[in-house]
Parts: structure tokens; C-alpha cells; sequence
């Protein structure tokens, strides 16, 4: 998986997916629940570096696989939706798998 760009771009948007998920519905209701805001500075800051490596995975494949613009913004946009990424790998292992030159057109 990790031999293409795409396949890069899956994994990190897995790993900056689940961080937000954690993120979401785990260390903000330790935060707010429990008066616990150390969970959040820490899963905080590793998502955010998460996402700043998905954001250089994106343009990445966008200059190397040469996707349209609404590729590229739309897995910006994911990125901000619980659960957005996972629906977006979902899209990109279809295309991908099944019709390569699908996501340039």
C-alpha cells in the first residue's frame, strides 16, 4: 500500500482520521467531563502534526498523480467531518483499484 502515492495518502488520512476521532470522543469528553485537559493538549498535538503531514500527503498526490482540483479540496474538506476519511478511502480504493484514470477526470 505504501508503494504509491495514493496508498501513502490512504494510510496517513487513516492515521489523521483516527486522531480526530480520538480527539472528538475521547479526550474532549475527559476535558469537559472529568476536568481532565491534559488528554486533550496531548491528543491535541499529535493531531495536529498529524494532519500537517496529511495536508503535504495531499499535495503530494495532487502534483504526482495530477488530480483535479476538487480531489485535492475534497480531501481537505474530509478532514474536518468525523469519519470524513474513511468515506474518502473508501472512494479512493473503488477508483483506484477498479479505474485509475478515473480520478483525473
Amino acid at each position: 500500500m505504501l508503494k504509491t502515492p495514493i496508498g501513502k495518502l490512504r494510510v496517513m488520512g487513516f492515521l489523521e482520521g483516527m486522531s480526530f476521532l480520538i480527539l472528538l470522543f475521547i479526550s474532549m469528553p475527559l476535558k469537559y467531563m472529568f476536568d481532565y485537559p491534559e488528554a486533550v493538549s496531548v491528543n491535541g498535538a499529535i493531531h495536529g502534526g498529524l494532519f500537517v503531514i496529511y495536508m503535504a500527503a495531499v499535495a503530494y498526490v495532487t502534483f504526482t498523480v495530477r488530480w483535479p482540483i476538487k480531489w485535492a479540496a475534497g480531501a481537505f474538506v474530509v478532514a474536518f467531518i468525523p469519519f470524513g476519511n474513511f468515506i474518502l478511502d473508501h472512494q479512493l480504493k473503488k477508483n483506484y483499484t477498479s479505474q485509475p484514470d478515473s480520478l483525473t477526470a
